[in-house]
């Protein structure tokens, strides 16, 4: 089987970077994956895209040697093992609450002894090399998401959970979930409360031995988070990125050319173009 390259990353000290892809297009995770993250991660759970849209999108990814994973809908074994068969060197679990729900997640990501994973690797048997049930449990990554207040308070036997590989942050539904909406969700949190619950995480990370990963909205504070500590810091994203390119793009032509915005939508609707 092929090596996973986030371990190897790791092993020599460095973290990684992670892409995201939402819209469910092989093109568009083509052009993402040639541009040089260390792993790329197609969100099953609220991109504009389903299974039929990750395989080929896995498909897409390959030529570029980035680390295919997937953030699934839920925990949910059947949608778990599918991404896994299809190609995902990691997966990332919403809302995983408590050490039975994560144990629970561990078991589907894990061929027996180890869990209760099926056997029927559809395509990564062809995408990862030879023995991959062999080597299969020892080479893809369990990330629990940590985004209720209740997986707060239930962090430390989460992060003990036998066979977990990590804890990924999602800011915005952990903002949801511990500050009850006295705040607004979003990324790159600079409040002292979320800050410290963001490095809370983290330290129950490097107590059990886990990789950390943090969903962050820009490259300035991935670096600030990387200097924290954490391991894996996801940038944006395809949808994102695409419309600030396009948004920076439009503003700098009509600056240039001293030419008004176009109409928004609704109005063209109703004077037509």
């Amino acid at each position: 089987m092929l090596p996973n390259r986030l371990k190897q990353i790791w092993a020599a000290g460095r973290p990684a970077l992670n892409g995201w892809l939402s819209i469910g297009n092989a093109f568009t995770a083509e052009i993402m994956a040639a541009q040089g993250y260390d792993s790329i991660t197609i969100d099953a759970q609220h991109g504009a895209l389903d299974y039929s849209a990750v395989l080929p999108m896995f498909q897409a990814m390959r030529a570029s040697g980035v680390v295919p994973m997937a953030r699934v809908p839920w925990r949910e074994p059947g949608i778990i093992m599918k991404v896994l068969d299809a190609g995902a060197y990691g997966v990332i679990c919403p809302m995983i609450n408590n050490a039975r729900e994560a144990a629970e997640f561990v078991s589907c990501m894990r061929y027996p002894p180890l869990g209760q994973r099926s056997f029927g690797p559809t395509r990564v048997s062809f995408a990862a090399g030879a023995n991959y049930a062999g080597e299969a449990n020892g080479e893809v990554l369990a990330f629990a998401m940590i985004e209720t207040a209740e997986a707060v308070a239930n962090l430390d036997e989460i992060a003990a959970t036998p066979g977990l590989d990590g804890l990924y942050i999602g800011p915005a539904d952990l903002t949801l979930g511990v500050a009850q909406g006295r705040l607004p969700p979003g990324f790159d949190r600079e409040e002292d409360e979320m800050i410290a619950i963001i490095r809370r995480i983290l330290a129950a990370c490097k107590a059990n031995g886990l990789r950390a990963g943090l969903h962050c909205g820009t490259p300035d504070y991935a670096a600030r988070a990387v200097g924290w500590g954490f391991d894996l810091t996801t940038v944006s994203g395809d949808s994102r990125l695409l419309a600030g390119a396009a948004a920076a793009s439009v503003a700098a032509f009509r600056r240039l050319t001293d030419t008004p915005a176009a109409a928004p939508a609704a109005a063209a609707a109703k004077g037509g173009y």
